[in-house]
């Protein structure tokens, strides 16, 4: 496991190219300690439940209403959960009518688990030519994709519902201005360079809004108007300049001159 460059620093990772099946795939091992410390919080539960499991089964036997095969399949469900098997040490001895029980946690076992098991992700690639660090990083990135479809279903972002559409052509159409969107979305994600969610990204650019002001002369005819800027943050300033806003509205241009562009 070598640390990684650039912003990935804080992983360690390992690679190693290899036959998966009949397939010639890369092999990435990612070591993650926010994965690990979630594991461990895992297990830790889990054993506390499988305490108790283990307590009742002590007390079945107690009073002689469990059989030995009886109690070897429940002792098999109690530590099937969360690698509980791979410390949890249990000992089933005497008759089919008269089983007994012995069981304890091995510490070692389970610093062992923790040490060489927990915290690690296995990427699998035909990106062979791709270094390790770009690898992790574009699997990282799946979670935008999973983002905008997740929120065009639930609506917010690009929504696909309501459809209000019955033929299939309609639908096919519906479903690509939909896609479509999407893409736009992340297109703009990409121009601003941003590590925002698509949902805050698309709530900011709504900021940028230009108050219309109309004015009175005291003249006869139509009042004219005055458009006013908006105060802009840091990400909305860099929006204006990258889609070129102020071609449609030269006064924004009074506000980028507050704070420089960052």
């Amino acid at each position: 496991m070598k640390p990684l460059s650039g912003k990935l620093t804080e992983v360690r990772a390992a690679r190693v190219r290899t036959a998966v099946g009949e397939l010639d795939r890369t092999l990435v091992v990612v070591e993650s300690q926010e994965l690990l410390a979630g594991q461990k919080r895992g297990i830790a539960a889990a054993l506390r439940k499988a305490k108790i499991e283990l307590a009742k089964l002590e007390a079945l036997i107690e009073k002689g209403r469990i059989t030995r095969s009886r109690l070897e399949d429940r002792i098999k469900q109690v530590l099937a959960r969360e690698h509980l098997s791979s410390f949890v040490v249990s000992t089933i001895a005497g008759d089919e009518k008269a089983p007994t029980l012995h069981w304890e946690v091995d510490a070692a076992k389970r610093r062992e688990l923790e040490k060489t098991r927990l915290g690690r992700r296995v990427l699998c690639t035909d990106r062979h030519n791709w270094s390790t660090g770009r690898i992790v990083h574009a699997f990282r990135g799946q979670w935008n994709v999973e983002e905008l479809f997740r929120r065009a279903k639930k609506g917010g972002v690009v929504p696909w519902g309501p459809s209000h559409q019955w033929a299939d052509g309609s639908i096919r159409l519906h479903t690509f201005a939909t896609v479509l969107g999407l893409m736009l979305v992340s297109l703009a994600r990409i121009a601003l360079a941003t590590d925002v969610s698509a949902k805050a990204m698309l709530e900011s650019l709504a900021g940028i809004q230009a108050t219309l002001v109309r004015t009175s002369t005291g003249g006869p005819g139509r009042r004219p108007t005055v458009m006013l800027a908006p105060e802009l943050t840091t990400g909305q300033r860099r929006a204006v300049k990258v889609f070129e806003l102020s071609k449609w509205f030269p006064d924004i241009l009074s506000c980028m001159n507050s704070r420089p562009l960052q």
